[in-house]
């Protein structure tokens, strides 16, 4: 097998894994939506799964037909980032992460 075989053997290990991750963290989590973000000079295709609270993840999908194949098996709402945009309760989320790791810092300076 040739360098590029290899390459692509890992490359379809990784969106397994993928795969894998995303949807044991749409199982673990209530009210999930997916968000396709589109590919980027600097990234790939992903897609965000946010939950019902915001909280969210994010991994690589080979392409947008991909990341709707993927939600559509899980029954889950997809939308395209580009239309929609990020939704509220995750900015709110981060938010209050942000809070909690600053309160937390300041109690370990004291």
């Amino acid at each position: 097998m040739g360098l590029f075989g290899k390459l692509r053997r890992g490359a379809s290990r990784a969106r397994n894994e993928d795969e894998a991750h995303l949807r044991t963290w749409a199982a673990a989590h209530a009210g999930v939506e997916a968000f396709v973000e589109p590919r980027t000079a600097v990234t790939e295709t992903t897609v965000l799964l946010v939950d019902k609270d915001g909280a969210w993840t994010r991994r690589r999908v080979a392409d947008p037909a991909a990341a709707r194949k993927f939600a559509r098996s899980l029954a889950m709402p997809i939308y395209d980032v580009q239309l929609v945009g990020y939704p509220q309760r995750m900015r709110d989320h981060d938010a209050r992460q942000r809070i909690l790791r600053k309160r937390a810092q300041s109690d370990l300076d004291r």
